[in-house]
């Protein structure tokens, strides 16, 4: 019909104490569409705002909820919802976490993120060369997590001149691998959503000198997962299927190019 209805009205994004309601940057809604997850107050990471606050509204009850517990303002990456909607996971300062809705709980599952261990995001090269920003996936039972851990020790840092963002230039640093400089190295791991220890594929080949651009788990499985899996000249693509109880690998498609 073309008629338009307000689902969330704005009065009911405006948090405690506070006069107006949240702007939002993003949102997504629970599988059971009952509650709604808002990102707001967000900040940049490399090329796109991927840093912020996030909040869960029950539509129910209407409740507004800020996730984090303790966190510093906009330090929270990639928040989604578990597949039952009752749990959120997300990034914090490399590490992942899980926070239950209920009780307003968190886990701690990483607990290794450093300036060189990154856990559930990616380094530079991954999010310019392959667009890879959020690193890491729920199961389709929501008891396990998949995730990317880049180890960053050895890549150089390169220098840029900000001119930009103030009255006087800044150096700004990054860690930048220039053509046959070290890489980050990169591996997936699968850690239980209630915490433990993480279970690593034994993926092939130098973590250094390969990429895994592409993860997601199975269709509709519990315990494997399916990588892209790509040499330093991008001339050999192979995709493998990985058990995650043993971590065990199974290659199902091999393409090479001498070109690229």
């Amino acid at each position: 019909t073309g008629s338009r209805e307000i689902m969330v009205p704005s009065t009911r994004l405006m948090p405690n104490s506070e006069s107006k309601p949240l702007k939002i940057d993003d949102y997504s809604w629970s599988p059971d569409g009952k509650k709604l997850l808002v990102f707001t107050n967000t900040k940049r990471v490399w090329r796109r705002n991927t840093r912020g606050d996030y909040w869960v509204l029950d539509m129910t009850s209407w409740e507004l909820q800020k996730l984090g517990g303790d966190a510093e303002p906009s330090t929270l990456m990639f928040a989604k919802f578990s597949p039952n909607g009752r749990r959120v996971a997300y990034v914090r300062e490399r590490n992942l976490y899980v926070q239950n809705l209920r009780n307003l709980r968190i886990k701690q599952l990483t607990k290794d993120g450093s300036d060189t261990i990154i856990n559930g995001t990616s380094d530079w090269v991954y999010e310019e060369e392959f667009g890879l920003r959020d690193g890491f996936r729920w199961s389709p039972d929501g008891k396990s997590i998949a995730y990317w851990q880049f180890d960053t020790e050895g890549v150089r840092e390169f220098y840029l001149i900000n001119n930009t963002d103030s009255l006087y230039p800044k150096i700004t640093t990054f860690q930048y691998p220039k053509v046959g400089e070290t890489n980050s190295a990169c591996r997936v791991g699968v850690i239980s959503s209630r915490g433990g220890q993480t279970k690593w594929l034994k993926v092939p080949g130098d973590p250094r000198n390969h990429y895994i651009p592409k993860m997601e788990w199975a269709a509709n499985s519990k315990k494997t997962v399916v990588f892209q899996h790509l040499n330093r000249l991008q001339n050999t693509n192979e995709v493998m299927l990985g058990n995650i109880r043993n971590g065990r690998i199974r290659k199902i498609l091999t393409e090479h190019d001498e070109a690229w």
